[in-house]
């Protein structure tokens, strides 16, 4: 007998942050049927963008996340998620672990064309718009994309929504209204997993389906452990000279820095 869980899931979140945030980030595990024996480990990158707001940020997210995980096979995990809807580092890390690595960005998206025809996303600021863009145009589905509804009310990414419900829950609840009457949405998402507090609002005010992008993830990574699949090697091939040593001591630099 061992003590060990059925299934450990890595959660890479995008930002260093205290203990107490990160509680927070954790929450999202709460209330959902993961099954029995499953862990789920949440772990700070080193360093990393203040926010992800331009292309700037996603090549430092890339890394920042990259480095956060690419030994999780080893540390004896049997999925990566990355806690962030513009999937910073999932390619790279598919590219040197076997196990299955998601973002809840494609999953997203692609689950919710199996729940209606068309979706909007709905969004803090304007300015996380080109996250989803370059997500829309790696899967080509701009035609399946109703909208992008904006509250424009500034993010937190530690602190996440926490005091402003009263301000944020109606907003978003108007904005995903329209995004359903005026722009044709049959399904509604989440644009970031620092919006999951208000998942159960929303869900039980909105007319159509609303995906919790981050739990969505973590329910996905755990169906295909169980049906045997990971990511293509084909698709990802391993690299031929890894770098994973010179790819923490940048990290470590950074953090003290």
């Amino acid at each position: 007998m061992t003590d060990r869980p059925v299934k450990r899931v890595l959660v890479i979140v995008p930002f260093p942050m205290s203990a107490d945030n990160l509680l927070l980030r954790q929450a999202q595990t709460q209330g959902m049927a993961f099954g029995p024996g499953v862990e789920f480990v949440f772990r700070p990158v080193k360093a990393g963008p203040v926010n992800y707001s331009s292309h700037h940020d996603f090549v430092l997210a890339d890394v920042a996340n990259f480095e956060a995980g690419c030994r999780a096979q080893a540390e004896g995990f049997d999925a990566v998620c990355i806690d962030t809807m513009s999937d910073s580092g999932v390619a790279a890390l598919r590219s040197v672990l076997d196990i299955p690595v998601f973002g809840p960005g494609r999953v997203s998206m692609l689950t919710a064309l199996m729940l209606g025809d068309r979706f909007s996303i709905l969004t803090m600021a304007s300015r996380w718009k080109p996250l989803y863009k370059k997500a829309l145009d790696e899967l080509g589905l701009h035609h399946k994309c109703a909208s992008v509804r904006a509250i424009e009310v500034p993010p937190d990414n530690q602190a996440l929504l926490s005091g402003k419900e009263d301000e944020v829950f109606p907003l978003l609840e108007a904005a995903g209204r329209k995004a359903v009457e005026h722009d044709g949405a049959e399904v509604l998402i989440l644009g970031s997993t620092t919006m999951h507090q208000a998942h159960a609002w929303l869900a039980t005010r909105l007319p159509v389906p609303v995906i919790n992008p981050g739990p969505l993830s973590y329910q996905i990574a755990l169906a295909l452990l169980g049906a045997g699949l990971t990511h293509s090697r084909v698709g990802y091939p391993k690299p031929m000279h890894p770098r994973l040593d010179m790819l923490e001591a940048m990290l470590v630099a950074a953090r003290h820095a």
